[in-house]
């Protein structure tokens, strides 16, 4: 697997391996700059309506308060690459590539109540609201750590290589995404079994359908999604190098951001059928939905915007500036506020708020 840098972020690596390199090294000052990344660069808590954003460069996590837009700076681990919320608690989980801890935050306080060592290289980071758990992955390792946040003690499970990790607390699962291999690995229940599951080569990108119990997985060699429920699988198409994915469950509608082509495929999730192909900014990376709004968002990765979709009449309704180098969003639901993690400049995150844009109360 190659680095995860900010220039070769790991669901590119194939793609840009087989790019031309002339067209790379035509990369301005505000195109995306060296260092590790991760889609989960920013969370919202919905238990206390606060947004958090990893600040790598200052080992530290700045916590905006959605309604007073009051930001707190917590000081966390060395190099923090992602956090995940507990839904059920609140707290919020930060995985901190550089020492290998888990820092974790208080939601109401913004205290860190502990700081936790997981094992070296720290990626992804997932909580399970049903349970408390947090599962952390390990880049380069075949191990995934599991913390029991009643104890702060970790355990490590032999998973193999995994990138991203999803959760479906209604169904007590866990979803644990190899993007070499493509290999799934599935843990169910409480238990340490685990069963693999074939995604495919080069997958990246997940998203759970919690109503249908059913995962989508973006594969960026293929050009789909692959839909797996259970043991079941389906494939739906998608645009070139799909390379994230996203579910409104109450309209039952797959999003999928196709980095190299420069759109976003919506697709209905009963048929698997493609609905609309839209046009967007130039190598979106990141998706987030508002389903109360019934709006979509994409980050425009290298053109430093997002636009707004509206899936409902399924056509863009506004392109908004995002600060430099979008890869993250996180909603704040029912809002108009959009937050962008920015991994170029010196503010870590721009709010973005498209009411007027967007046309929507």
């Amino acid at each position: 697997m190659f680095p995860r840098r900010r220039t070769v972020p790991p669901f590119l690596a194939a793609f840009l391996f087989l790019a031309s390199f002339a067209a790379a090294a035509q990369r301005s000052a505000s195109d995306p700059s060296s260092g590790l990344i991760n889609p989960q660069g920013i969370a919202f808590n919905p238990v206390s309506g606060k947004v958090y954003v990893v600040d790598a460069a200052h080992a530290t996590v700045d916590v905006i308060d959605a309604a007073s837009q009051r930001v707190v700076r917590v000081a966390v681990g060395s190099s923090p690459i992602s956090v995940a919320v507990d839904s059920a608690s609140g707290r919020a989980y930060v995985a901190n590539a550089g020492d290998g801890t888990v820092s974790v935050i208080d939601g109401t306080s913004d205290r860190v109540l502990a700081t936790v060592a997981v094992g070296t290289n720290p990626y992804s980071i997932a909580a399970n609201p049903r349970t408390g758990t947090v599962y952390v992955s390990h880049t380069f390792s075949n191990r995934t750590a599991v913390l029991d946040p009643a104890t702060n003690r970790v355990t490590q499970l032999t998973t193999g290589a995994i990138d991203l990790i999803a959760i479906d607390a209604a169904a007590n699962t866990a979803y644990l995404l190899g993007y070499e291999g493509g290999t799934l690995t599935v843990l169910e229940g409480t238990g340490p079994a685990l069963r693999k599951q074939e995604a495919g080569p080069h997958a990246w990108g997940m998203a759970v359908n919690e109503a249908t119990h059913t995962l989508y997985v973006a594969r960026m060699g293929t050009g789909d999604v692959i839909a797996i429920q259970g043991t079941s699988s389906s494939v739906f198409p998608a645009g070139r190098t799909p390379c994230a994915v996203a579910v409104n469950p109450g309209a039952n509608t797959i999003f999928v951001a196709n980095y190299a082509d420069g759109s976003v495929t919506i697709l209905d999730a009963a048929t698997g059928r493609g609905i609309a192909a839209i046009p967007v900014g130039k190598h979106p990376q990141a998706l987030a939905v508002d389903a109360r709004r019934n709006l979509v968002y994409v980050a425009n990765t290298f053109s430093g915007t997002v636009t707004v979709i509206d899936a409902e009449r399924r056509r863009v309704v506004a392109t908004l500036p995002a600060g430099k180098a979008p890869y993250a969003l996180a909603v704040d639901p029912g809002s108009s506020r959009l937050y962008v993690a920015n991994e170029v400049g010196e503010q870590p995150f721009t709010i973005v708020d498209a009411k007027i844009a967007a046309g929507r109360k």
